[in-house]
């Protein structure tokens, strides 16, 4: 069992691609990574929830820590979890985190929220077209992390938080939700790769698997290096 988690390697948007997620793994065995983290889209819209099911293969097959979120296209979610109920019960190095947590060695917590984050007070939910939730939802039903303060916290969001100071639009609800909770690092999708701060939070835009993005970061330095596959995603 691993003492402490330092390094991450960690990707958004395979969108199916079970090759591309295997060279997720060879890349961080290749640079001695702790644990992998997995945004979704995992897989393609109107995929089989089978095709879900190969995604989390292939990165229980790392036997790293593996933590994950849908993304909006994960849907129906019902039919999603109870693919990644049977994966998780053959794979228990894979966990997937949406609006809940996994606890890892040296007091660090994993948590977070998939599909689309909607600031609109009146928005309604859908688990069934796609994944989206609105912002006030979340907050509510992550307000548990208020009993856990002692963790150090990564958190994963498929759902860009907004940050005025870059001109970054997103939801302003989970830009003060992690202001409030001030995790160690928070890492979300989106296709442009950035590194910017939030209160004390180092909160990390992954770009796309399918362009080939990834990232490795250093979780006590806050260090960030983005990365490449050497054969995209698309040429899968």
């Amino acid at each position: 069992m691993r003492k402490s988690v330092s390094k991450i390697l960690a990707a958004s948007g395979p969108n199916g691609d079970v090759e591309a997620v295997r060279q997720l793994g060879q890349e961080a065995r290749d640079s001695a990574a702790d644990a992998i983290a997995l945004l979704g889209n995992l897989t393609a819209k109107g995929a089989h929830p089978r095709e879900y099911g190969n995604i989390l293969k292939a990165a229980g097959e790392t036997r790293l820590p593996s933590y994950y979120i849908p993304g909006p296209d994960d849907a129906p979610l019902a039919e999603i979890l109870r693919e990644a109920a049977s994966f998780e019960v053959a794979f228990p190095n894979v966990r997937g985190i949406h609006s809940t947590f996994a606890l890892a060695p040296a007091y660090v917590l994993w948590s977070g929220w998939g599909g689309m984050i909607d600031d609109d007070p009146n928005r309604g939910r859908d688990e069934s077209a796609a994944l989206c939730y609105p912002g006030w939802e979340v907050v509510y039903r992550l307000k548990f992390l208020q009993d856990l303060k002692e963790y150090q916290k990564v958190f994963l969001f498929t759902t860009v938080p907004e940050h005025k100071g870059v001109g970054q639009k997103g939801s302003l609800m989970l830009a003060e939700l992690i202001k409030t909770y001030k995790p160690r690092l928070v890492l979300v999708g989106g296709e442009e790769q950035r590194q910017v701060t939030i209160g004390t939070s180092s909160v990390v835009t992954l770009g796309s698997l399918t362009n080939g993005d990834f990232a490795l970061i250093d979780l006590r330095k806050k260090e960030v290096t983005f990365r490449t596959l050497q054969r995209s995603a698309k040429a899968a």
